[in-house]
C-alpha cells in the first residue's frame, strides 16, 4: 500500500471516530426519545455537540478532495516522498482540526484547516507536473 493510501485509510478511521464523538454528544443533548425517534422536528445542536457535528461535516467535504488526490497519485504511479509528505500533512491537520473546532481555538482552527487544504491542493498539482 502506498503511503498516500495508508494516510487515506487513517483519515477514514478518523472520520469514524469523529462520527462516534459527534453521535454520543448529540444523543446526550437531545435525549434518547428524540435520538431514536423519527426526528420529524429538526433540532439545532449547540455547544460541543454542534461543533463536533460541523467538524464532521467539514471532514466529509475535505475527504472528498483528499480521496481524489490520493487516487490520482496512486493510479498514475506518481507516489513519491513529496506526495507522501502531503498526505501525512493532511492527516495531521485533520487530527488537529477536531480539537481545534471542538474547543474553539481561534484563529488556529482556520490555520489548521488551511494547511490540510494546501496539502491536498499540492498533491493534485504535483500529479499534473
Amino acid at each position: 500500500m502506498t503511503p498516500e493510501l495508508t494516510a487515506l485509510t487513517l483519515a477514514a478511521l478518523l472520520q469514524c471516530a469523529q462520527f462516534l464523538a459527534y453521535s454520543v454528544t448529540a444523543n446526550l443533548q437531545v435525549g434518547p426519545k428524540y435520538a431514536m425517534g423519527p426526528r420529524d422536528t429538526p433540532r439545532q445542536l449547540t455547544g460541543l455537540a454542534g461543533r463536533l457535528q460541523r467538524a464532521l461535516g467539514n471532514h466529509f467535504e475535505g475527504l472528498i478532495l483528499f480521496t481524489i488526490a490520493v487516487l490520482v497519485i496512486t493510479l498514475s504511479g506518481q507516489s513519491n516522498a513529496f506526495t507522501a509528505a502531503c498526505a501525512y500533512t493532511y492527516l495531521a491537520a485533520r487530527l488537529l482540526y477536531v480539537p481545534a473546532y471542538a474547543f474553539g481555538w481561534t484563529p488556529w482552527r482556520s490555520v489548521i484547516w488551511g494547511i490540510g487544504w494546501a496539502a491536498t491542493l499540492l498533491m493534485l498539482l504535483s500529479a499534473l507536473l
